[in-house]
């Protein structure tokens, strides 16, 4: 059994969150801010069996896409005294980790 921790942009987690309903993936949605952009993302939580994970992956690979967008740095406040322009960064995609589970409980 599996942990999979899934950090998603808000923007792409609606089409995750439907595709894992219709595979019957139950999962847990906690909303999260990024600490670089303070941008808001979507922390998913999944258990799952081992053989699932590379299913998981691939759906992630194809609702999340990465895409780039002009940012205010008064959105970022530790770059607003080097620039004075927006600047031009990476959003999207998502980062995830896999997890082996000792023990599960459903209680």
């Amino acid at each position: 059994m599996k942990l999979l921790i899934a950090i998603v942009n808000k923007d792409d987690s609606p089409g995750v969150l439907d595709q894992l309903a219709a595979q019957n993936l139950p999962v847990t949605r906690l909303s999260t801010t990024g600490g670089f952009l303070r941008a808001g993302n979507d922390t998913l939580l999944l258990g799952l069996e081992d053989e699932r994970v590379p299913e998981v992956l691939a759906l992630l690979r194809e609702c999340c896409s990465v895409r780039r967008q002009l940012v205010d740095v008064q959105q970022a406040p530790f770059l607003s005294t080097l620039l004075h322009a927006p600047v031009e960064v990476t959003v999207g995609g998502a980062t995830v980790f896999v997890l082996d589970v000792e023990q599960f409980h459903k209680i």
